[in-house]
């Protein structure tokens, strides 16, 4: 006789997520984090798309709670995948990102920016530096990044808070 596990399908099952409501609410999110992934608006709109084309087939497997998260890790996803299989079809680095590397001072200037980085964020939980990426670089109200975390409005700006005065100290030092 088979066993059957019915724990499963009833986590997945509930009423249909509206989503072209989603697509209004959270689109403009989903398309700031596949730019700021992809750096290219061609790339990060049929990026986008394909974030909600695949909302729109397992809409009936999904529960309609937290969508800014599952929206913003299904785009941190699929924008990985684009720039994976892109690294796999391209044979040589194009001019462009040569370039970037090579830039005079820079090597320096982004090994001091990633050990500033590293000394603010040590001691610090991984879910302050997903919040910090979250609202400053992605550009999410610190609504949607408490949505995002879990937590409070008032927690995503104490712990902003703290983060900020922690960086002042170490650039005063």
């Amino acid at each position: 006789m088979k066993k059957t596990n019915n724990v499963v399908p009833f986590l997945f099952r509930g009423p249909a997520i509206d989503v072209e409501a989603l697509y209004r609410c959270y689109g403009p999110m989903v398309l700031r984090r596949c730019r700021a992934i992809l750096a290219d608006e061609e790339s990060a709109q049929d990026a986008m798309q394909d974030v909600f084309v695949l909302l729109l087939r397992k809409q009936s497997r999904l529960v309609g709670q937290y969508p800014s998260s599952l929206l913003y890790r299904m785009a941190t996803n699929r924008c990985l995948n684009v720039l994976r299989s892109a690294k796999r079809r391209r044979d040589t680095p194009d001019e462009d990102s040569l370039g970037r590397f090579q830039a005079p001072g820079s090597l320096e200037e982004e090994i001091e920016g990633r050990d500033l980085v590293a000394r603010l964020f040590e001691g610090e939980r991984e879910s302050t530096r997903r919040m910090v990426t979250m609202h400053h670089r992605d550009g999410m109200t610190l609504r949607d990044t408490a949505a995002a975390v879990g937590m409070s409005e008032s927690g995503v700006r104490k712990r902003m808070r703290v983060l900020r005065n922690k960086g002042a100290a170490l650039l005063s030092a």
